[in-house]
């Protein structure tokens, strides 16, 4: 079997049992429009300075809504024993882990896409948003898939501690905060009106600088992290 199609095969798998029990991703669902709801109180939609910290906000709500769904990513295969018996399986643990970050991948991706039009509503930027849709759901690609290459890594270091939901944030975001201060600018330029260039395309290069850095290493660490 090729390495693609290990890769496709473990990423469809993790769709499917995720479709089929729809744990995590309602969780993310329910947790984001919460947030966005509640933050549409704390701040005056109308207010500019709510504009300005658009960015931020909206990135907050997918910073922490997506550990819900990365949480699940390696968790879902301790009953049974089926995570050692992936580990054995006749792949490598570069196809294991890539297939999994795909699968998180689209599903953290899924609950930006719908909590992004509710964002718009609730903070009164649907205009904004709506011209410069394409550089947002660039931008939004490169910092999800950002977070799902160190979610899923460190998802797999902690799978097996007793507080793995409270390890795994910790220490996902002190590592994510340059690419999520990337997506918080770059989001707060475009909500703002700002075309994509000057600064906007310095920390675009970063992001895009950080997803490949950080997918190269989480690739050679992988089987460490698994196999010991």
């Amino acid at each position: 079997m090729s390495f693609a199609r290990q890769v496709l095969v473990v990423a469809l798998k993790d769709l499917r049992a995720e479709l089929r029990t729809k744990e995590a991703i309602n969780a993310s669902f329910a947790f984001a429009l919460v947030v966005l709801l509640l933050f549409s109180f704390a701040f005056d939609p109308e207010a500019e300075t709510t504009r300005e910290i658009s960015g931020g906000l909206l990135w907050i709500v997918f910073a922490f809504a997506g550990t819900l769904v990365l949480n699940r990513s390696f968790a879902r295969e301790l009953p049974n024993d089926c995570l050692d018996a992936l580990v054995a399986a006749p792949i490598s643990g570069a196809a294991l882990f890539l297939g999994k970050a795909f699968a998180n991948f689209v599903l953290v991706m899924a609950m930006e896409l719908v909590s992004l039009p509710v964002f718009c509503i609730f903070n009164n930027v649907g205009t904004p948003v709506s011209k410069q849709l394409g550089p947002i759901l660039l931008v939004m690609m490169l910092g999800t898939w950002g977070l799902t290459v160190i979610g899923t890594i460190f998802s797999a270091l902690t799978v097996n501690i007793r507080l793995r939901e409270v390890m795994l944030p910790m220490l996902t975001y002190p590592i994510l905060v340059p690419a999520l201060m990337g997506a918080m600018l770059i989001t707060k330029g475009l909500v703002l009106g700002h075309p994509l260039s000057g600064d906007l395309v310095t920390w675009l290069k970063m992001l895009m600088g950080f997803d490949l850095i950080y997918t190269a290493v989480s690739l050679v660490l992988v089987e460490t992290v698994l196999v010991g």
